[in-house]
């Protein structure tokens, strides 16, 4: 399995010349199963999902919660707005495609998500399916402002669970139980240790958090994504370098598990 990183920024994009080196797209991975030329799954739909190759996307769209940051993409993906697009979103909460509506649609942007060319369906997270080249298992998570899940994914004979937004120091055994036996933990890791009273606020993890989290979890290999918005190129580097135990994930780079 191959990750593909297309967004690893949170909360907002960081654009400009400080952030182009680890990338300032929000939230996005493509997931790339072992002999497919194209991801059935991409994991949330924020601005990175603009990165995904320009084909007709066909599949499943897994979204880890409704904040901006992670939807605000769906519209301007060619891949996804496109005439011989055929996908699932993947949606928590009940009634999904009203959930869905509150924030896509007139007066906030002037379609509704059915308004995006080609075949699209919404559907409502949880519990575990069996799609032909993957298994997608989801649970509900620790975060403020609404339903968050956590996503397991399952293929090739490996385990990757998706946790981009995440407070584990709240307590989070459904979290703990989605990680057991994985491979890798891609981590929500927004906040420095001294910002723990942010992360706490917030309803994020500071980078001991999930180290912590992953330590508990006997899970080795982790990979922190959504990163502050406001930490430069540089200043990210010099966090990398403190923690060198750890991989922090970069726009456009992509994972091997």
């Amino acid at each position: 399995m191959k990750l593909h990183f297309l967004g690893v920024r949170g909360s907002t994009p960081a654009p400009g010349a400080e952030f182009t080196r680890w990338g300032g797209h929000t939230s996005c991975v493509a997931v790339l199963p072992d002999g497919l030329s194209a991801p059935p799954l991409v994991l949330d739909a924020g601005t990175g999902i603009r990165n995904l190759a320009p084909a007709p996307f066909r599949g499943v769209i897994a979204l880890s919660h409704l904040h901006w940051d992670h939807v605000q993409g769906l519209p301007f993906s060619r891949a996804v707005d496109h005439p011989e697009a055929s996908l699932e979103l993947v949606v928590p909460g009940p009634e999904p495609l009203e959930l869905l509506t509150r924030a896509f649609s007139p007066p906030h942007f002037p379609i509704e998500p059915q308004g995006l060319r080609g075949a699209v369906s919404v559907t409502s997270s949880g519990g575990s399916r069996n799609e032909e080249s993957f298994v997608l298992r989801q649970a509900e998570v620790t975060h403020k402002g609404g339903i968050t899940v956590g996503t397991r994914v399952e293929c090739d004979g490996v385990a990757v669970v998706y946790l981009p937004d995440h407070a584990p120091q709240l307590g989070s055994s459904a979290a703990e139980e989605l990680c057991r036996g994985a491979d890798l933990i891609v981590h929500d890791g927004q906040f420095l240790p001294e910002e723990q009273a942010l992360a706490d606020d917030y309803g994020h993890a500071t980078i001991t958090d999930a180290v912590a989290f992953a330590e508990r979890c006997g899970v080795a290999r982790l990979l922190l994504t959504h990163h502050a918005p406001n930490r430069t190129d540089d200043q990210l580097d010099a966090v990398a370098k403190e923690w060198p135990d750890v991989v922090f994930a970069r726009e456009g780079d992509t994972v091997t598990v």
